[in-house]
């Protein structure tokens, strides 16, 4: 169970979001062709690519948000 407030969960929830479309061009994963779907084994490992995306995605906007040093 999480100990985090509704607020805080919301904010993060609302950060991955806005995220998410500069997180997909990173991961680059391909769409399903049409009637066709992805193997369990093919999405945990399209889960990890976004995950791993995600956090460089987060981490390139903060990088991009710190005061420019000079």
């Amino acid at each position: 169970m999480s100990t985090e407030s509704p607020d805080r969960q919301q904010a993060k929830m609302r950060e991955f979001m806005s995220l998410l479309p500069l997180t997909l061009e990173l991961a680059g994963l391909p769409r399903a062709e049409m009637g066709r779907h992805f193997t369990e084994g093919q999405m945990e490992v399209r889960v990890t690519a976004i995950r791993n995306s995600y956090k460089l995605a987060r981490q390139l906007v903060i990088e991009i948000a710190k005061p420019s040093e000079g």
